[in-house]
């Protein structure tokens, strides 16, 4: 059985100040995203468990918090990679052209991502769907309610009132728009392409 651990940040505590504060990156990434993992793992011993002793009364509840906190792990994850504090460019290279044909313009791109993480309850992504061979915005309650199957996460923002309440109180619209001054689109554009040579 796998012992999932949370990664440290890719960058210091305060890096990303001042749009995302160092209580808060604390906060977040310690106590939130290790929350996670920790129910991850404690799902995955409950289930093998059950197996073990062929008990299941308590296995759908478990599957549950696989789903939720799996997801949580690993959107939390990709949030961080999608930061830096040399961030706040635009996309450029495939990714670039790619939002330039999907969406019509990175304007355009951006502002529908914006309307989803206006109407999340969890998070906005950027994913890349394989059944379309597109780029679309999705908005994900929680961690894994309104994602789309087979699709793969290229950029992914947490709209969780924890990642900007103690920052910018309840304006999460500033909190969006601070987010796109440490938007680092190499990961993201990394992302994408691996998922492009995979699939198209």
């Amino acid at each position: 059985m796998s012992d999932y651990e949370l990664p440290p940040l890719p960058y210091d505590y305060d890096a990303l100040e001042p749009h995302i504060s160092e209580q808060v990156l604390t906060w977040h990434h310690d106590t939130h995203h290790q929350g996670y993992v920790n129910g991850w793992n404690a799902a995955e011993e409950t289930l093998a468990e059950n197996r073990e002793e062929g008990d299941f009364s308590s296995s759908a509840s478990a599957i549950r918090n696989v789903t939720h906190n799996g997801s949580g792990h690993v959107l939390h994850d990709l949030f961080w990679q999608s930061m830096s504090p040399e961030g706040g460019d635009e996309p450029s290279g495939a990714l670039a052209d790619r939002i330039e044909e999907d969406f019509g313009s990175y304007d355009a791109w951006k502002g529908e991502f914006e309307a989803a993480a206006s109407a999340a309850g969890g998070w906005a992504l950027l994913v890349y769907d394989s059944h379309s061979n597109q780029l679309r915005n999705v908005v994900v309650d929680k961690h894994d309610q309104g994602a789309l199957w087979g699709s793969h996460p290229i950029l992914a923002l947490d709209v969780w009132e924890h990642s900007y309440y103690h920052d910018y109180g309840p304006a999460r619209g500033e909190f969006v728009e601070n987010f796109f001054e440490v938007v680092d689109w190499d990961e993201p554009s990394s992302r994408y392409e691996q998922a492009v040579e995979q699939f198209e």
